[in-house]
């Protein structure tokens, strides 16, 4: 099956990092939301998708495996990639990377969801994302 992934730089900032200058814990959550906009704006699965067909993607699960720290002014890389499921959710694997040497400091899975506006629990994918599916060539 074709896979979807995205990579994209990341600058650790002053303001992210705690006084030992290793990246504060907090800050990874929002490493990922970067890498999912990049992903969205990449392929069309986007937030704004989202917003024009009524739906919401709340996250229901995030998992991350910390391996080294990131300090303050490291540059490193952030990969995402979409993992294909029948069910109606939306998982991403991500690695948080150098680029020049492949040292990996964490890796991390998030599951989203569908609610509609009324903060239902959609159980079949919405007609938009099978739609999306197929133009990305998944089905």
């Amino acid at each position: 099956m074709k896979e979807l992934s995205v990579t994209k730089e990341l600058e650790i900032r002053f303001s992210e990092v705690d006084m030992m200058r290793v990246v504060w814990h907090g800050a990874y959550p929002l490493y990922l939301e970067d890498a999912r906009e990049a992903f969205g704006e990449k392929y069309g699965l986007s937030y704004h998708l989202y917003i024009r067909e009524n739906t919401y993607a709340p996250l229901v699960e995030m998992k991350m495996n910390y391996k080294k720290p990131l300090m303050y002014g490291m540059k490193p890389s952030i990969r995402i990639t979409y993992r294909p499921c029948e069910a109606a959710k939306i998982v991403f694997d991500y690695e948080i990377f150098n680029p020049e040497n492949g040292d990996v400091y964490l890796s991390a899975r998030s599951t989203q969801v569908f609610m509609d506006r009324n903060y239902q629990l959609l159980w079949f994918c919405p007609d938009f994302y099978t739609e999306w599916k197929k133009s990305v060539g998944l089905e």
